[in-house]
């Protein structure tokens, strides 16, 4: 393999990392440096300076304009995500935060996994809305991990495709992991990790289609992944290839992609507990052109 590929894969890094530590002449094969695109060989020794750890980082407690809490209890919060804003820090990432936002409001999160996300058991992209939980008790998060995991969560979203998906209902079982050509976002990959994606067209339109998304698994950028391998990228999205002359008839800026519905059964008592989320007034209003059309 290539030596940015080999890297990412043997050290769970990004191949943009791995580019970075070849080019600070911190990659050797046999004692020599090496480039990104050089290759492996077999049976060579491969020695990589790694840096130093990074501090960990931390959410600034800082008001979220739009960030509304549904609901709360002694065990956890679910609020309603709105655009622009990432759900933890992360690096490169100086936007509002929900965790942050949190805080500002004097909501204490679980203290549990790392401590840039501590109370995250799932999380929703910066450009996408929507409804989404954290846990405020340690046996919260870990109820609320598990159910993630075992996927016993469901979780509802609807979605606006370019054209019109064939069949209107089905299964997208797809495996998805990182683009083998640009880092930065995923693609359906051979190797990739599992990914189901279950879906029905509830509305058409003459150049899109309104669409109920059911995820079994939760890969991130998943269903913008699996429609954009259809060719029907969620209208917008000019980053999985939407066309950008209908966002701009649509007076979009970000992908048509909303988080309506998460049902679980509550950490506390066991019973199953349903939250959703009224599509935003950006995307109520893309979606009245496509009526009006």
């Amino acid at each position: 393999m290539r030596v940015d590929a080999g890297l990412a894969k043997l050290l769970g890094l990004s191949r943009t990392v791995a580019a970075e530590l070849a080019a600070e002449g911190d990659v050797l094969l046999d004692g020599s440096a090496v480039g990104k695109s050089d290759r492996l060989v077999p049976g060579a020794w491969l020695d990589v300076t790694l840096p130093e750890p990074e501090q960990p980082l931390r959410a600034r407690p800082e008001p979220v304009d739009g960030l509304r809490i549904v609901a709360e209890d002694d065990d956890l919060i679910v609020v309603d995500k709105p655009v622009g804003v990432a759900v933890h820090p992360s690096p490169g990432w100086t936007g509002p935060t929900v965790i942050g936002g949190l805080a500002a409001s004097g909501v204490h999160l679980a203290e549990s996994g790392a401590a840039e996300r501590q109370g995250v058991v799932h999380r929703l992209d910066v450009g996408t809305t929507g409804v989404m939980v954290l846990a405020k008790s340690e046996r919260a998060y870990t109820l609320l991990k598990r159910a993630f995991k075992e996927r016993t969560v469901d979780k509802v979203y609807h979605a606006v495709v370019q054209g019109h998906p064939d069949p209107t209902q089905g299964t997208i079982d797809a495996p998805i992991d990182r683009h083998p050509r640009h880092d930065y976002k995923f693609a359906v990959v051979e190797g990739g990790k599992p990914s189901v994606t279950h879906y029905e067209v509830i509305e058409a339109f003459p150049a899109a289609s309104l669409v109920e998304v059911h995820l079994e698994t939760g890969r991130t950028h998943q269903i913008r992944v699996h429609f954009s391998a259809l060719r029907h990228p969620c209208a917008g999205d000019v980053t999985y290839g939407a066309d950008p002359r209908l966002a701009e008839q649509l007076g979009l800026t970000r992908q048509w992609l909303h988080a309506h519905e998460l049902s679980f059964e509550h950490p506390g008592d066991g019973r199953r507990v349903s939250y959703s989320s009224e599509y935003p007034a950006d995307l109520a209003a893309a979606l009245e052109k496509l009526r009006s059309a």
